[in-house]
């Protein structure tokens, strides 16, 4: 089932150039070869960006997914199978391998690819830590002087338990290990932070690790990701990302269902106090550590009344404010892929329009769902796959959180209007999607 699901913007010659029967351009163009590793709609988009470069002849994707496959060859290797990726990476001469997925960072890709001498945008384990242990952003943060909530870890269930029942609520529980963003629960009951802290202590939910509870902060979110080489930092454009599975920020806390840019509440006064004194610092503290950093830096951030604090980091592209961010980047993303790298100077450009995105996700999600369930995006502008797949031609659900719908417009109603237009013509029996993305800026 052919989708019309984007309206890419790509060089002129490719509208003379002969097409393959599976619908992907002849290797005639001079130009970069990449590949983009992850299979969810991050990576779509991290496509659908690198389709629109001038420098770039050939994208490719491991594992891909149905989306993807309107710009890249998606190759069936997982994005954890690190031996099987670098033998690829050399067999295909890629110029340049984008990181996706926290997991795959976590599983060592970019030390493996570093290690063969090739060009990756991705941090190395070691860096990756800022994500894959809250304990140890948050000692960074407290060394480098990172604006912060106070925090303490337990390892053990009667310490944490007794610890957080002399806190004021609500109080923030988080597991110190990768839990897919998931791992973390504003109690606002006692019996909340129980359910938490037995959950991950006990239980055993993500797996055996620490959790940190940490003081509540109070205030409108945003995220704030850069690129980041070592200590240079080269920012994106800010996005706010919402957790929640339902209308008014209401049921259990979900990768997420929906995001925009720009903010409008945010002023360009508090976006470079939170450049300088958050993203700008933590790179230079990771320096300090010798740690040598590349890649995107996602600063999970809140506006206080004392200004702007870091809730959380990651290491990676976050999903789905890069639905968001990336179609209104002008400048071309393969030149600041390559500036990071090189630790070179680069002026990233950005689109006026504002962008607004609405997850589809599967009835049930983040509990237990259905796979199979038919999906049409025909007709819809942009529709970034999230959890889909084909079976016998037809595209199907495959995943919790199936697809961004996103529209583009002069301002963030205009965005608005023209996604959820888009996601009445998509959405379908066993999809749900909140109807109230962007509420903070569109009353």
């Amino acid at each position: 089932m052919q989708q019309n699901i984007d309206n890419p913007v790509v060089p002129d010659i490719n509208d003379i150039l002969p097409k393959m029967a599976s619908g992907h351009e002849e290797d005639i163009r001079p130009g970069k070869t990449v590949l983009v590793i992850g299979s969810g709609g991050r990576e779509h988009a991290i496509v659908d960006a690198l389709s629109r470069s001038a420098r770039v002849q050939k994208i490719y994707a491991c594992p891909g997914n149905p989306g993807m496959a309107r710009h890249a060859t998606c190759v069936d290797i997982s994005a954890t199978d690190v031996p099987a990726l670098v033998e690829f990476v050399k067999e295909k001469n890629i110029d340049l391998t984008v990181v996706g997925p926290e997991a795959s960072l976590a599983a060592g890709i970019a030390d493996a690819l570093q290690a063969e001498g090739r060009r990756v945008f991705g941090p190395t384990k070691a860096a990756a830590r800022i994500e894959s242990s809250k304990e140890f952003a948050k000692e960074i943060m407290e060394k480098y002087g990172v604006p912060t909530g106070f925090y303490k870890s337990f390892d053990r269930y009667e310490d944490a338990k007794a610890y957080a029942e002399n806190l004021p609520l609500p109080t923030v529980i988080k597991y110190d290990g990768l839990a897919a963003g998931k791992g973390v629960v504003v109690a606002t009951t006692r019996e909340e932070a129980d359910a938490a802290l037995r959950d991950m202590l006990l239980d055993s939910a993500f797996g055996q690790g620490r959790v940190l509870i940490e003081e509540f902060l109070d205030g409108p979110e945003f995220s704030f990701m850069c690129a980041v080489g070592g200590r240079k930092v080269y920012p994106l454009a800010l996005a706010q990302d919402h957790k929640r599975a339902f209308d008014g920020d209401k049921g259990p806390n979900t990768g997420g269902m929906g995001a925009y840019s720009p903010l409008p509440f945010i002023s360009e006064e508090v976006r470079e106090k939170a450049l300088e004194e958050i993203l700008q610092r933590t790179a230079d503290g990771l320096a300090e550590e010798g740690i040598d950093y590349t890649g995107i830096l996602y600063g999970g951030l809140i506006l206080t009344k004392d200004g702007p604090k870091v809730i959380e980091f990651n290491a990676r592209f976050g999903d789905p404010e890069t639905e968001v961010v990336l179609p209104r980047l002008k400048s071309d993303i393969y030149d600041l892929f390559d500036a990071a790298i090189d630790r070179a100077d680069h002026q990233t450009e950005w689109s006026d329009e504002a962008c607004l995105g609405v997850v589809l996700a599967s009835d049930g999600y983040p509990g237990s769902y259905k796979k199979g369930v038919a999906l049409n995006f025909d007709g819809c502008r942009k529709v970034y796959h999230m959890g889909t797949s084909l079976k016998d031609g037809e595209l199907q659900t495959a995943g919790g959180r199936v697809a961004m719908v996103t529209g583009m417009g002069k301002t963030l109603q205009e965005a608005a209007a023209n996604a959820y237009e888009d996601v009445k013509k998509s959405a379908t029996a066993g999809i749900f999607f909140r109807s109230d993305i962007g509420k903070q800026v569109l009353k």
